[in-house]
C-alpha cells in the first residue's frame, strides 16, 4: 500500500518512518551485511540495524495500539522513555492519537533496548538525540526547522557516545546529512532530501578516509545503513523513493554508494560481472583486535557511567555508550568479556547480556582464509525466558534465545538464531504463545534461505523442555518432529506470579499483590501465598494424572518452596517423578509442568 506523505513531522510521521525504514533495511540487510569491513568483519551491520529498528517499530506500534484501546492512564504509569516494547499496552494512554512525544520517545527507547553491534547502538543514540528535540516543549508537530535541529543533536550526540570517534564511519555520515540540512530552507520534505544528499555524498568519500574500507573495495557498511535510513525519511515527507534505496546491492553508476569502489576512488565491480554483487569480507586483510564484544543494557546514574566509560576504554575497543535518565546500552570490543561485565555490575545492574567471541580464524581474519563451517543437520532453536534454562537448554543442544520479562525477541533476532544454528534443519520452540507469529514470521523468512524449520507451538518454556527431551536428531526430520510435538502437546503447563494491579480473572477479581496461579494460560487459583497458592495448582493438574512434575524456579522463590512440592507430590501421588530447576530471572515466581 501506498504510504501517504506527511507535511509535519508529527506522531503518524514517526510511525510511517520506522515502518519504511525497517522496510528499507530489509531489502538492504544482506547487502550491507557483505560490505561489512569495519571495525571488524563479522558480516552482521545490515543484521544488526535491521533488529535495531525493528524494535523501534515494536515500540512505536505499542504507543498507537495503547492510543487506540481508548482507556486513560494510570497514575504513576510514567513517560514513554521509561519503558521498553513490551512494556506499552492497552490502558497506558488516553483515547486519539499519540503525540509527537510519544511516538518519538517510544521509537528511542525501542531502539536503544533493541540496539545491536556497533553501528546498531550509534543508530539508537542518532535516534534519541532526534527525540531529545522532537519530544522538547510539548508541541504536536515539527517542521523543517526543527527537523534541522534534531538531525544536528542527534549527530552531535551520537559522536560525544563514541569513546574514540573515526572519520570515515557511520558518525561522518551523521554530521554530512546535519550539515546539508543546517543549509536547507523549506518544509521537512526538502531537509530530509538535503541531508540525505548530504549523507549519500559522504558515504562515497568514505573508502578515502578509511584505509581498510579502500583496500576492500566498499563503502562504510554503518554509513551506508544510515543513508537507507534517511532515505525512509525522505519517502516518509515525499512519497518518493530514493534512487539509492531501489538500486543495485554492489555496483552502479558513479556516485551510487552502493557500489564498490577501486583504490583510485571510481566504482567499478569487483571479483563479478557488472551488477553482480561479491562478498566484502573476502577483500579485507587481517585484522588485530579484541576477541569479544560485548553489549548489554544498565541501569545506572550518571556519575557511575562516566566511571564506566573510562574503565572500559582502557579495557577494549570499539567502546559506544548511549542512553541517558538511568538507562544505557554499552557496547566494547574486549579481550577480557569478564571484566568488562564486572564493570558493569559496579556502575549499576546490567542485563540482557550479550557476549560474542569472534576468535581466531573468525573475523579477524580474511574471509578468504576463513574455511567454510559444514552445516549440521539438525538443531533445535528455543525462545527461553530466564538465564538458568538458556543454561540449560544449551546444554541440551539448542541454541537459545534469551528473553527477559517485557522485552520478547522480534522476528529479526530468530531468525538470526537460526542462521547461527547453522544447519540445513531446524525445529522452533516459541515456548510462548504470544510469540507464535513471530516465530511463524521467523521460520517463513528463513525457508526462504534453503532451511527446513518446523515449527512446534509450545506454550512454555516447560512445554519445550519436554520436546527437548525427546528430540533425536538421527531420527527423519519429520519423526523427530512429530514426537517432540506430541511430548509438548502432552504437557500441561502452569506459572505462579503476582498481580500487578486489580483485575478480572477467570477465577473472580483479583487485587494487587495477590498470588495467582496460571493453568494452561488462564488464572485458575488467587491466593496469599506462593507455597499453598503452587501446592494448590499442583494438585488440580495432577488431578487428571501425570507421570513428571517439572519445576522452574524464579530468582526470588527460595529452595523450600520448590521442597515443599516435592513432599506433595512425592506423599500425595504414587510414581510421579518430579525434576527442579532454576531459571533465574524469568518474570515468573515458578513455572510448572506435568506430563
Amino acid at each position: 500500500m501506498a504510504q501517504v506523505p506527511q507535511t509535519f513531522f508529527d506522531a503518524l510521521a514517526v510511525r510511517t518512518w520506522c515502518g519504511l525504514a525497517l522496510e528499507t533495511l530489509g531489502r538492504a540487510r544482506e547487502e550491507i551485511d557483505a560490505i561489512n569491513v569495519y571495525p571488524v568483519a563479522d558480516g552482521d551491520t545490515g543484521t544488526n540495524l535491521y533488529l535495531t529498528v525493528e524494535s523501534a517499530v515494536a515500540a512505536v506500534e505499542a504507543v498507537f495500539a495503547g492510543h487506540a484501546a481508548g482507556s486513560e492512564a494510570p497514575a504513576g504509569a510514567g513517560s514513554a522513555g521509561d519503558r521498553g516494547p513490551g512494556d506499552w499496552g492497552p490502558g497506558d494512554w488516553g483515547p486519539g492519537e499519540p503525540t509527537l512525544a510519544d511516538a518519538a520517545r517510544a521509537m528511542a527507547h525501542g531502539a536503544l533496548i533493541g540496539a545491536r553491534g556497533n553501528s546498531g547502538t550509534i543508530l539508537a543514540q542518532l535516534l534519541r538525540g532526534m527525540a531529545q528535540v522532537l519530544a522538547d516543549g510539548g508541541t504536536t508537530r515539527a517542521d523543517g526547522r526543527g527537523l534541522r535541529l534534531a538531525l544536528r543533536h542527534a549527530a552531535d550526540s551520537a559522536r560525544r557516545a563514541v569513546a574514540h570517534p573515526v572519520e570515515g564511519t557511520v558518525l561522518t555520515v551523521a554530521s554530512a546529512a546535519a550539515d546539508a540540512a543546517d543549509g536547507a530552507e523549506g518544509d521537512c520534505g526538502t531537509v530530509a532530501r538535503a541531508a540525505y544528499d548530504g549523507a549519500r555524498t559522504a558515504l562515497a568519500a568514505t573508502p578515502g578516509q578509511l584505509p581498510v574500507l579502500e583496500r576492500a573495495g566498499v563503502v562504510d557498511a554503518g554509513g551506508r545503513g544510515l543513508v537507507a535510513v534517511l532515505g525512509a525519511l525522505v519517502e516518509t515527507f515525499t512519497g518518493e523513493r530514493t534512487r539509492a534505496v531501489a538500486g543495485s546491492a554492489c555496483t552502479g553508476p558513479s556516485g551510487d554508494p552502493h557500489a564498490r569502489v577501486d583504490p583510485a576512488g571510481g566504482h567499478a565491480p569487483v571479483d563479478g560481472a557488472p551488477g553482480e554483487c561479491t562478498d566484502g569480507a573476502a577483500a579485507v586483510p587481517d585484522q588485530e583486535g579484541p576477541a569479544f564484544e560485548v553489549i548489554y543494557l544498565l541501569e545506572a546514574e550518571d556519575a557511575s557511567v562516566q566511571r564506566l566509560r573510562e574503565r572500559l576504554d582502557a579495557l577494549g575497543d570499539s567502546l559506544v555508550v548511549v542512553g541517558g535518565d538511568g538507562l544505557w546500552n554499552v557496547h566494547v570490543h574486549v579481550d577480557d568479556a569478564g571484566a568488562a561485565v564486572e564493570a558493569g555490575i559496579e556502575a549499576g545492574r546490567p542485563h540482557r547480556i550479550r557476549i560474542t567471541h569472534f576468535g581466531a580464524g573468525d573475523v579477524h581474519t580474511t574471509g578468504a582464509e576463513r574455511p567454510p563451517r559444514e552445516r549440521a543437520q539438525r538443531a533445535v532453536v528455543a525462545v527461553v525466558p530466564g538465564e538458568g534454562l538458556a543454561g540449560l537448554y544449551t546444554e541440551a543442544g539448542a541454541t537459545a534465545v534469551l528473553a527477559r520479562p517485557g522485552e520478547p525477541p522480534a522476528s529479526g533476532e530468530l531468525v538470526q538464531a537460526v542462521r547461527r544454528a547453522h544447519a540445513r534443519e531446524v525445529v522452533l520452540l516459541p515456548n510462548d504463545a504470544d510469540l507464535r507469529h513471530t516465530a511463524a514470521a521467523a521460520a517463513e523468512q528463513v525457508r526462504t534461505e534453503g532451511i527446513r524449520v518446523a515449527l512446534i507451538p509450545t506454550r512454555s518454556a516447560v512445554q519445550g523442555i519436554a520436546a527437548l527431551a525427546v528430540h533425536e536428531p538421527d531420527r527423519r526430520f519429520d519423526e523427530d518432529v512429530v514426537s517432540m510435538t506430541s511430548a509438548a502437546g502432552a504437557t500441561r503447563y502452569a506459572e505462579v506470579t503476582v498481580a500487578e494491579r486489580q483485575s478480572w480473572t477467570m477465577a473472580g477479581i483479583c487485587q494487587a499483590g495477590d498470588v495467582l496461579g496460571l493453568i494452561d494460560g488462564d488464572v485458575a487459583v488467587i491466593g496469599s501465598d506462593l507455597a499453598v497458592t503452587a501446592e494448590t495448582v499442583l494438585d488440580r493438574m495432577l488431578s487428571a494424572g501425570g507421570e513428571m512434575v517439572t519445576l522452574v524456579l524464579g530468582d526470588d522463590v527460595p529452595d523450600t518452596v520448590a521442597g515443599h512440592l516435592e513432599d506433595r507430590v512425592r506423599e500425595g501421588y504414587l510414581a510421579v517423578d518430579t525434576v527442579v530447576y532454576r531459571g533465574g530471572r524469568q518474570g515468573a515466581l515458578l513455572l510448572i509442568g506435568v506430563e
